[in-house]
């Protein structure tokens, strides 16, 4: 294992460096197609073709290479970790969100175990402290989902939206545009009104009409927005509309801006196996990248970056169940999911709904299929009508994995895993003087290209020792505790006198002597060490 790791090491140092000059710019757009492998971009350009909708992808243009994705202690990462690495430069493991991993046994890099479980500052938060710039997240997910928390909150576990959906809040983020109302608490919602952030809930001719000036966040149902194809134009915008409407608004500050974008849900039909919902996804994703490049085309001083944070799935264009599918015509392999009008999930949504005797019927209508016999049975005996977790969704004998099944029985299309997968993803990069990210590089590197677009005068690691600190290392000497009435949101207690301070986990804002004031940045409490971090600053305000 000790000679493993050494080989790994030497091939990650030996892997080329941006030596290359890079030229900040006054607005950074990250677009992060999630799970979304190489296959799945040859599978939606020949649907575009097959459809009449042209032969080229909006991303086609700016492919300058592929990125090397993984995680501190594994080749094959998921979301937290990988889209983390994009945002801090700093290598982690499953399930962490932007912060400083733990030393394994199985570690692919060197490990600072010292600072194990220390949050790692982020690309959108230096933008917003040190450039002053406006900075957005746009989403198809629940907010405080990985990818959009990994730019803009830390936590060892992805799965606390408890310790996530705060920081976010509290981040003052100027956009924030995806789904989860339901996560939405109601100190977050006094919050809101508190810095004056505007709350649009379920209303997208409320956003699409928004142009006022301060904060805005609009979200969609109560976690996920539905998947493109399922989505009712009427009511829920495109992922397309809220990034025109999210560079519109951030575009008002003359400092420039952060945006991130996540096509959050290819990777979830990935996860299901559902070929027809992720070239949809990805399509509908793609026309946000058009109009991202459009801006900064027209603009001149905006960059753009696309890649995917990991593959998911091995699906493949052709597969064992279709014999020689190397030979079959272009109609064999694009009609049949041309036809689809509904995700497997969405289908599945319908017939819950309808009596059985309604199945074929709905099946012909949706998907132009004629059920069979046996697989109107299988329909009729799954366990479940519907699974909770989306990365179950293609193993668990759901009613939708069974759709979905016979869906793809009508294709040439193939699936390995319903899980995450360790190839390279694509890169995709404009630059205003061309001064692009080429060739094959690693996760860290991106992430030091970003810095250098942004034009930091300091590196994240110096913010990440300046803005979370340990609490007894900030208030060495003084008299502090823990208030833990709340377990899930401590409150760390200073005292020095008669003066007071009472700054609570996940938030930005403390009290000294009863009177609220703004940190700065966001404090994040780490239960495994017990430990809260802070900036150094706070110390003074005693």
């Amino acid at each position: 294992m000790k000679r493993l790791n050494i080989l790994i090491n030497v091939f990650l140092i030996t892997v080329s460096l941006f030596a290359q000059e890079v030229r900040p710019v006054k607005n950074v757009i990250v677009m992060i197609p999630d799970g979304t492998s190489l296959s799945v971009y040859s599978a939606a350009r020949w649907y575009k073709y097959y459809n009449g909708m042209g032969e080229q992808l909006n991303i086609d243009p700016y492919i300058t290479g592929t990125v090397n994705t993984f995680s501190s202690n594994a080749p094959i990462g998921d979301s937290a970790p990988t889209g983390s690495t994009y945002a801090t430069g700093i290598l982690q493991q499953a399930g962490n969100v932007a912060i400083y991993p733990e030393v394994s046994e199985n570690d692919l890099i060197e490990v600072d175990g010292s600072r194990a479980f220390q949050p790692a500052a982020t690309i959108l938060e230096a933008s917003k402290i040190e450039k002053n710039k406006s900075v957005g997240l746009v989403v198809t997910c629940e907010f405080p989902h990985a990818t959009p928390a990994d730019f803009s909150a830390h936590h060892y576990n992805r799965g606390n939206y408890k310790a996530l959906a705060p920081q976010m809040a509290y981040q003052n983020l100027d956009v924030m545009f995806g789904g989860g109302n339901g996560i939405l608490t109601d100190d977050i919602k006094q919050h809101f009104s508190n810095n004056g952030t505007t709350l649009i809930q379920d209303d997208r001719d409320a956003l699409l009409s928004y142009n006022s000036e301060g904060k805005v966040w609009a979200l969609f149902g109560e976690k996920a927005l539905p998947y493109n194809i399922d989505r009712n134009p009427d009511k829920v915008p495109s992922i397309a509309e809220m990034t025109v409407k999210a560079i519109q608004l951030l575009s008002k500050n003359e400092n420039g801006f952060f945006l991130m974008v996540e096509g959050s849900q290819v990777d979830w039909a990935a996860h299901g196996n559902d070929a027809s919902t992720m070239i949809n996804e990805y399509l509908a994703f793609d026309e946000a990248v058009g109009k991202a490049m459009n801006f900064a085309r027209n603009d001149g001083n905006t960059a753009v970056i696309v890649l995917s944070d990991h593959g998911n799935s091995g699906f493949s264009i052709g597969s064992n169940n279709c014999p020689g599918y190397s030979r079959i015509p272009i109609e064999q392999l694009f009609g049949a999911i041309s036809k689809y009008k509904l995700s497997a999930n969405g289908l599945e949504s319908v017939m819950i709904k309808s009596k059985p005797d309604k199945f074929r019927s709905l099946f012909k209508e949706y998907t132009d299929i004629e059920l069979t016999d046996e697989e109107l049975e299988t329909l009729l005996s799954s366990k479940n009508y519907k699974e909770a977790d989306y990365t179950k969704v293609g193993t668990s004998n759901n009613l939708a994995h069974n759709i979905v099944n016979i869906m793809n029985s009508r294709t040439c299309f193939g699936f390995t895993t319903s899980g995450h997968t360790g190839e390279e993803v694509l890169l995709a990069a404009y630059h205003p003087q061309d001064d692009v990210p080429r060739g094959n590089v690693r996760n860290t590197e991106l992430n030091n290209y970003l810095q250098k677009l942004t034009g930091l005068d300091s590196s994240l690691q110096e913010y990440s020792d300046k803005i979370f600190v340990k609490h007894t290392e900030v208030f060495s000497g003084m008299d502090y505790s823990i208030d833990k009435e709340d377990a899930d949101f401590p409150v760390l207690v200073v005292k020095k006198g008669n003066r007071k301070l009472e700054i609570p986990a996940f938030s930005s804002v403390a009290k000294r002597n009863g009177k609220s004031f703004d940190i700065g940045s966001v404090v994040v409490y780490i239960d495994k060490n017990d430990t809260f971090y802070l900036p150094k600053e706070l110390r003074d305000k005693l």
